[in-house]
């Protein structure tokens, strides 16, 4: 089961409906926890928002970590229509995005118009499943899609006429069904990974040409030293800000992509183990991105001349 089914899954289980649409009712409802609001991270959701009043679709590239997906789905959510959510993934094709025909759908019909004689009839008809884009551009909802540029271009055809014509052309469908008008209330944002990352494809010219681009370094210190204090509340200011510090400093030593994630999570690995265990906490998380044992011992020797 891929990332997307996995998700739309999810959506099914808490949210109903087809899997696919969810309206949520706060911001914390949408990102799954609290959003810290400082005076950067409003800059940012305000230049956002005016582009989707233009409206244009705004693509938010940075770097693993950097916190886009909660940006988009924090923006996402204050437009007080249902978001579609929709997760990049190598394997998405363009019926992953807009739908396909999945087996049949049985009818039956009788008919009494002849007074003492009863007909039966079983008709039997393809059944189309709408997937998140086709419900998104008709029920005028936010579409966030993460990870966009880890799915490959060639499924992302079918959004040039989406932003260019307003419709949706569903290949598949037929007849009058192939064809559906975009709501106008309809609007997206894109987030993806910085090229450099393993895994990324450049999405097509004629597609970027429509985006909106909105690059993402990542946040300054009071921001993440709000977002790490705000995820564990179990540590004190001053023990927040030196692991903000300690992180950012590594970032800048290790050719390693070190996000507030990263912050965030040997904040919640030092309320378990307990401060003493500072080095080793930054061992274990940073370890994941190191490829070998000689790598991390690397690691190790730069954590502690940061510490």
């Amino acid at each position: 089961m891929s990332k997307e089914e996995r998700q739309l899954d999810r959506f099914v289980r808490e949210h109903g409906e087809d899997g696919a649409t969810f309206a949520p009712t706060s911001v914390e409802e949408a990102i799954g926890g609290s959003f810290v609001e400082t005076d950067e991270i409003e800059s940012i959701q305000d230049r956002v928002r005016r582009w989707l009043d233009v409206p244009r679709p705004v693509h938010v590239v940075g770097p693993t970590g950097c916190g886009k997906t909660a940006l988009a789905l924090s923006i996402a959510a204050a437009r007080d229509r249902p978001v579609v959510w929709i997760n990049g993934d190598e394997l998405l094709t363009t019926e992953s995005l807009v739908g396909e025909r999945s087996g049949k759908a049985q009818y039956k019909e009788r008919d009494n118009y002849v007074s003492g004689v009863m007909k039966k009839k079983s008709i039997i008809r393809d059944r189309w499943v709408d997937n998140p884009l086709s419900v998104a551009v008709q029920n005028g909802a936010t579409l966030v899609y993460n990870e966009f540029s880890r799915t490959k271009p060639a499924a992302h055809n079918v959004l040039l006429s989406v932003f260019e014509e307003g419709v949706l052309d569903r290949p598949g469908q037929r007849g009058e069904d192939r064809v559906v008008e975009v709501d106008p209330e309809f609007r997206a944002i894109f987030t993806s990974n910085s090229t450099e990352y393993a895994g990324v494809h450049r999405p097509q010219d004629a597609l970027l040409d429509r985006f909106i681009g909105v690059h993402l370094d990542y946040y300054d210190r009071e921001t993440e030293v709000a977002i790490v204090s705000e995820r564990t509340d179990e540590l004190d200011d001053e023990s927040v800000e030196r692991i903000v510090d300690i992180t950012r400093e590594l970032r800048d030593r290790l050719e390693l992509h070190i996000g507030t994630r990263t912050a965030v999570m040997i904040a919640e690995g030092l309320v378990v183990f307990g401060e003493d265990a500072l080095v080793e906490v930054c061992v274990d998380v940073l370890g994941s991105k190191a490829e070998s044992i000689e790598e991390v011992e690397e690691i190790r020797e730069e954590i502690e001349d940061a510490v």
